[in-house]
């Protein structure tokens, strides 16, 4: 068997979970069968003694300058699948990852007669503030989303909330296609360590307690709701925000103004909106005390994965697959942010979500052995629940049930 995964984001072009899922379990997944990886970036590379081929397709922009801007990413996207087709396909299964890689899919399943496998990592229907971003684009990414997982021989939810969203958004999918397969971590990489220099480095005083707080300046993340509860956060207490790419200019200024107010009202407000490496992500995860995920909107969660790996407690919005993740005053704490059921799904009250954050956070912050215990507890979890061998293991299972 040869597995072809179809994605927008591969090392080093990652900006969200999905490039990091489809990073480690292509890794993994090469340990058992040879694996392709076609991307939307220019590389190529032969890893694993050649049993993992990278290579990237950058094409042409597929526009000239009277298209309308929020309509270029969909675009690229489909001829990015063309391409991806035009190049010849010898493998057994195609898998793809994220709306941008599904027409590439979809082409295959019907030129190459391969089965299809998608992994949702998110619902373009639960999330209607994209529109903002991509205008009518986001027309054409929700209708390729739906095509591509009506068609599918496989659809893999990442978490038990994600496959109850797939089923009640597109009723005419088997439930039998709809596998549940979490993501993973590598316990080995991600874990607890300890580098105060570095840390120094970044304005960080280690001698104080710091919320931590790593992804994107979107409404998906919640990180406006964040910035609004770190007025009530212990004074002792730092925020540290590594934060960037917002999904629109108003946005990006809306939020930091929000980080500049914040900045002017207490110390120890840390921003960096670049995007950090893996070791030194790792070393800010780990010296943390409590890792926040605001999140509206999240299916699985990875970001969580990674701050229990490293031994950190955890207080997180209780949305989505974020609940399979962190086990309630286990693992960390989680807040109910009481969602509208009404688009854009924001929740209902939401200064009362800042608040309760702010309580959760601050409990944690006061107590020390309760940090320490929910830390050791999330490293113990991950150790015993996600690994990305026992993940690759599943998801192989699956190709070949479709190859039968």
């Amino acid at each position: 068997m040869k597995v072809l995964y179809m994605t927008n984001e591969y090392p080093p072009h990652i900006y969200g979970g999905a490039g990091v899922h489809v990073e480690y379990l292509s890794r993994e997944m090469a340990k058992l069968t040879p694996v392709e990886v076609r991307s939307f970036h220019n590389q190529s590379e032969d890893l694993l003694d050649g049993r993992l081929k990278v290579r990237g397709t950058a094409v042409d922009p597929p526009y000239v300058d009277g298209c309308p801007p929020a309509f270029r990413s969909p675009l690229r996207a489909l001829t990015t699948g063309i391409a991806f087709n035009g190049q010849g396909i010898d493998a057994d299964v195609v898998h793809c990852h994220t709306w941008y890689a599904h027409f590439g899919g979809l082409l295959a399943q019907h030129l190459y007669a391969t089965p299809l496998v998608v992994t949702v990592h998110s619902l373009e229907p639960m999330r209607p503030w994209k529109r903002d971003q991509l205008g009518r684009g986001y027309n054409l990414s929700s209708w390729i989303e739906a095509v591509a997982l009506e068609s599918a021989d496989a659809v893999i939810a990442v978490s038990e909330s994600t496959r109850d969203d797939v089923l009640s958004l597109f009723p005419d999918i088997e439930p039998a296609r709809v596998p549940v397969i979490y993501n993973g971590i590598d316990i080995e990489e991600y874990r607890p360590v300890v580098d105060r220099e570095l840390l120094q480095t970044y304005g960080i005083d280690p001698e104080r307690p710091y919320v931590l707080f790593v992804g994107r300046m979107t409404r998906q993340k919640g990180v406006y709701y964040l910035l609004r509860a770190a007025h009530a956060l212990d004074h002792d207490a730092q925020l540290v925000l590594c934060a960037g790419g917002a999904d629109t200019p108003e946005m990006a200024a809306e939020l930091e103004a929000m980080v500049y107010e914040l900045q002017r009202e207490r110390d120890g407000v840390i921003w960096i909106p670049e995007m950090l490496s893996r070791a030194t992500a790792v070393a800010f995860f780990a010296q943390a005390t409590v890792f926040c995920c605001p999140s509206i909107y999240e299916p699985f969660g990875i970001i969580n994965l990674e701050a229990m790996a490293c031994g950190t407690a955890v207080v997180a919005s209780a949305v989505g697959g974020i609940v399979e993740v962190v086990a309630n005053g286990e693992t960390g704490l989680l807040v109910d942010p009481r969602l509208s059921g009404e688009p854009p799904f924001d929740p209902v009250d939401g200064e009362r979500f800042a608040s309760d954050l702010a309580e959760a956070m601050n409990t944690v912050l006061r107590d020390g052995t309760l940090a320490g215990r929910l830390g050791a507890a999330g490293r113990a979890r991950v150790e015993q629940h996600f690994s990305w061998a026992k993940i690759a293991e599943q998801t192989f299972e699956l190709y070949q049930s479709l190859l039968e």
